[in-house]
């Protein structure tokens, strides 16, 4: 068994106007109906020159069975999109403005604290950051600010509510 997070780009497309979009003729086994065209971004070598992705189609209901629209994202398929790079919110949030990255840390790495930082006036003169999650919001003061290291609450984490920014 496989499950599998991509990001795609869709339109809504019967099979009749997919072949007719490609020049092909259909089929006789194969039957009109609702469906999409859908080009995958991240991966697979163009086979359309006016895609920049591959393209299929694919019938509406298994379509709808696979994939979802940005805002209707469990908590798992927005960790999988963080960790691909993206920026997430919650459409439900209270906080306008608000999302969540996920920083991958520094590998390995380890880098010096700067004089003056909390760290560095408690002895930590260097360390690795592990990776984590951080959240762009508004603190106490109504100022932007960055929350390192940000949990998700239980409803967070149970939403079916969740974008990309």
């Amino acid at each position: 068994m496989y499950v599998g997070t991509k990001v795609i780009k869709a339109l809504p497309m019967t099979r009749q106007e997919y072949n007719d979009y490609r020049s092909w003729q259909m089929l006789e086994d194969e039957t009109d109906c609702d469906g999409f065209l859908v080009e995958y971004l991240e991966g697979g070598k163009s086979n359309d020159i006016r895609h920049k992705g591959y393209i299929s189609w694919s019938p509406a209901d298994v379509f709808n069975n696979a994939y979802k629209a940005s805002g209707e994202y469990s908590f798992g398929h927005a960790i999988e999109l963080a960790k691909l790079g993206y920026k997430i919110a919650r459409s439900g949030w209270n906080g306008k403005g608000m999302w969540v990255i996920y920083n991958p840390g520094s590998l390995g790495q380890t880098h010096a604290m700067f004089d003056g930082s909390v760290y560095k006036n408690h002895g930590v003169d260097e360390c690795e950051i592990l990776p984590h999650f951080d959240m762009y919001t508004i603190n106490a003061y109504g100022r932007r600010a960055m929350l390192p290291g940000w949990l998700a609450s239980q409803t967070d984490m149970l939403a079916t509510d969740w974008c990309i920014i």
